[in-house]
């Protein structure tokens, strides 16, 4: 495999330094999730308004949406960060092969 040249690396350090701006991290989303759970603080915080104001208005579902929610945070995280990194790297042209 023939080595990049030096502005085509410069363009991929830029997306990936895009992409570490706009990237989610699950000990933030556990820590809201535990402190503001039943608001759905950890819903605002990963972008998912609509549910999350679904439980701010319902104290989580009574309480179910919150205890599911503590399963289901890793994943969402990663499903976000999965989508936010291929806009990102589509946004600079570049395949993203991870």
């Amino acid at each position: 495999m023939s080595e990049l040249p030096e502005w085509e690396r410069l363009r991929v350090r830029q997306a990936e330094f895009a992409y570490e701006s706009v990237r989610k991290e699950t000990r933030v989303a556990y820590t809201l999730w535990l402190l503001t759970g039943i608001f759905g603080g950890h819903r605002f915080y990963l972008g998912d308004t609509g549910r999350s104001i679904a439980m701010l208005f319902t104290l989580g579902g009574c309480g179910l949406w919150t205890l599911a929610d503590v399963f289901l945070i890793g994943r969402r995280v990663r499903a976000i960060n999965r989508s936010r990194r291929a806009a990102v790297m589509a946004r600079y042209g570049i395949v993203d092969a991870a």
